[in-house]
């Protein structure tokens, strides 16, 4: 489309559209303004061309689109559903987008602290005023150095408020409503539930299809598709606003949380340990890198309790707001937009995690309690989940807590048994960061355990399990993360010199060192980035050192 000169009619459609607001008819109560409709369609066709081509996101910057994108914002005291399709485009045009920030003035400001300052109390609204909250965090660099706090305590004031919702009491009282007033109503037939579930399905569908991270930070993907429900749908609408704006929350707080570094790479924190000291708290992730939160920003997300309604967030959905849906056919298609919510928790919680201090997320107690929980997460169903996307999200928040209570020397809270079948379920996912963050767990627990008296055969359990997978893994990531566990596992200690004894850890070093270096020369240059490489061959020197140390413990 964008290839095919879409956007020149687009624009002379949009401007059109937006000249004629106070020339249109003035609407009649329940009866919709046709220039309004037109340019809502307009909206959302311009949002997922610049969601998805940098070409159309070219020409929206050169168009001076943004003054159109901002009138249309401005009708949320009568339009919410045309402000609401404005702030979803102007929260994707303005992430990362330098060159149209340059054009970013007073109007701009002004018109998104409008909407920060409604009141309204639907989920609509609640929805508007989050993407309104993220586009004025992409514009940060704008605001004049004297509102800069503000602003900033606008923006995650915002956040609170939406995280502050009770999504499973909402969801069950817009559900209890639609119940009444379809009792109250002409029969709703079949057709019209299945029409609703069918759309979120096919959205949902392709929601899956689009990459969830860039540039480290947490990707906007476009579910909100509350446009496209039947009409007479309010309360389902109300829903997936709701569910929209909290998904949004999380992720505006996880690009909060992350650097600035356009390095894409998915192994960041594939180095020895000795190299996580960007935070002194935290580790370094899979998933972005680190960067220590500044004065400011931790102190407004810690003011508003950010970490403890993150945390809340990941025990959502409950089971019973969970069958209710599932007894709707049109309702039952939110269950995956809720479980994208507690994932979103869950990478918000690791991205706090690997930003904050100890005593910042509530001290030792706080931690332990957390680690319990995400625990019950994972352990607490009968098997441990194959949903990839809720696993790559829970292990790597379990990873930077456990990294965080070891650094505390606070108390371990998982069994081996635990440790075990996390590893098993871990190793046969497909997502090569799921298997890292479960190999670095093992590594972290095991280093722990090796410090106590009575511990070998746990080490021996540990320490088998890692070999393995430095062995078999198919990935030179994953082989990479489970030699740098085993560095720390067994590098000091009487129970790790026990352990490495019994599994014959030597041998199977020295045997390992060629396939490994040999692997790396075969596969590395095309496949891996030159960073992981780096680290690859920081882990291969590593090898040859600890290889040296071993042979010196079998010598004494």
């Amino acid at each position: 489309m964008v290839k095919n000169d879409i956007m020149t009619p687009l624009t002379a459609l949009l401007r059109e559209c937006c000249a004629g607001f106070e020339s249109a008819v003035a609407r009649m109560k329940d009866e919709k303004n046709a220039v309004e409709d037109i340019a809502n369609e307009a909206l959302n066709l311009l949002w997922n061309l610049c969601e998805s081509s940098s070409q159309a996101l070219s020409v929206f910057n050169r168009a001076g689109l943004l003054d159109l994108v901002v009138q249309c914002l401005e009708r949320h005291p009568d339009n919410v559903e045309l402000a609401t399709s404005a702030a979803h485009c102007l929260h994707t045009v303005t992430e990362d987008n330098p060159e149209l920030l340059c054009s970013v003035n007073a109007t701009v400001l002004n018109a998104l602290e409008a909407v920060l300052m409604s009141s309204q109390s639907s989920m609509a609204h609640t929805l508007l005023r989050t993407l309104a909250a993220g586009s004025l965090w992409n514009m940060k660099g704008n605001i004049p150095a004297a509102r800069q706090a503000q602003g900033l305590g606008a923006v995650v004031a915002t956040l609170s408020r939406c995280l502050d919702l009770d999504a499973n009491g909402v969801l069950l009282d817009l559900r209890r409503a639609e119940e009444d007033r379809d009792r109250d109503a002409p029969a709703v037939t079949d057709g019209d539930d299945a029409a609703a579930g069918l759309v979120v399905e096919e959205m949902e569908e392709d929601e899956e299809e689009v990459p969830q991270r860039r540039n480290g930070k947490a990707v906007k993907v476009d579910t909100d598709i509350s446009d496209l429900l039947p009409r007479g749908k309010e309360e389902l609408r109300e829903a997936t606003a709701l569910l929209t704006a909290q998904q949004t929350s999380l992720e505006i707080i996880v690009n909060m949380c992350c650097s600035d570094d356009p390095s894409d790479d998915e192994w960041e924190e594939e180095s020895s340990s000795d190299d996580s000291d960007m935070c002194p708290d935290g580790p370094e992730s899979g998933l972005m890198s680190p960067l220590c939160l500044s004065a400011e920003v931790q102190g407004a997300l810690i003011n508003h309790s950010i970490p403890e309604k993150v945390l809340k967030k990941t025990e959502f959905p409950t089971e019973e707001v969970t069958n209710v849906c599932h007894q709707n056919s049109s309702w039952r298609s939110l269950i995956k937009k809720m479980r994208r919510v507690q994932s979103r928790a869950l990478t918000c919680l690791h991205s706090l995690l690997s930003t904050m201090d100890a005593e910042c997320l509530g001290g030792a107690a706080a931690l332990q309690a957390a680690a319990q929980h995400l625990s019950s997460l994972v352990f607490g169903a009968a098997e441990i989940t194959k949903d990839e996307e809720f696993l790559e999200a829970v292990i790597s928040a379990m990873r930077s807590l456990l990294q965080m209570i070891a650094s505390k020397n606070i108390p371990q809270c998982m069994t081996p048994q635990q440790l075990m079948s996390l590893s098993d379920a871990a190793t046969r996912c497909d997502v090569v960061s799921v298997r890292v963050n479960a190999v670095a767990i093992l590594g972290i627990t095991g280093s722990t355990l090796a410090k106590e008296k009575g511990t070998a055969e746990t080490v021996q359990m540990i320490g088998s399990a890692l070999l393995e997978v430095a062995t078999r893994d198919t990935d030179l990531v994953v082989n990479g993360e489970a030699l740098d566990a085993l560095f720390d596992v067994f590098a000091d200690g009487d129970e790790a010199e026990t352990a490495a004894k019994n599994i014959q850890l030597l041998p199977a070093l020295k045997a390992l060192q060629p396939v490994f270096k040999a692997k790396i020369r075969k596969e590395g240059r095309g496949k891996y980035s030159p960073q992981q490489l780096c680290v690859l061959d920081n882990i291969k020197v590593n090898l040859r050192r600890f290889i040296g140390y071993l042979e010196k413990v079998v010598k004494k």
